[in-house]
């Protein structure tokens, strides 16, 4: 299935599809240094960031979340690639900039389609996407 997206930082990158329902707060949610990622409303649970096309709203909190991704990057953790599904903030758009990491943002329909498509699958750590900004499109598979 392809779905269309809206370059914001150009490149090709493909990785393990991570749905994240709420904004993150690079600085304070992200541990750079492993690329795991903590959620602030008390849950235990932890996901790692890295070999990800890392799916979320937009980020939240401070400007220097800019430098958390890129020291993601700087240490081998970062997801390959991202993309917004509220609104491309500076933090994340300039981050990704300067780490060279992809990416796009998609609409409302096109997160449905994304939502619907990871909901229905029995294995979702394993689900492997494709995100072409250079041509605006996700692939799933």
């Amino acid at each position: 299935m392809n779905i269309k997206c809206k370059r914001i930082v150009s490149g090709k990158a493909w990785g393990k599809l991570l749905l994240v329902r709420e904004p993150i707060n690079f600085l304070g949610m992200v541990n750079s240094s492993t690329g795991d990622l903590s959620y602030e409303h008390g849950s235990n649970a932890k996901q790692n960031l890295k070999g990800t096309i890392l799916i979320f709203p937009n980020s939240s909190g401070s400007s220097v979340g800019a430098y958390t991704i890129f020291a993601l990057k700087k240490n081998n953790v970062s997801p390959n690639g991202m993309i917004c599904t509220n609104i491309v903030d500076i933090t994340t758009a300039s981050g990704c900039a300067i780490s060279n990491i992809p990416l796009a943002s998609i609409g409302k329909k096109e997160l449905e389609k994304v939502t619907s498509f990871y909901e229905s699958l029995t294995f979702k750590q394993q689900t492997l996407i494709t995100l072409d900004t250079k041509k605006e499109i996700i692939k799933l598979s």
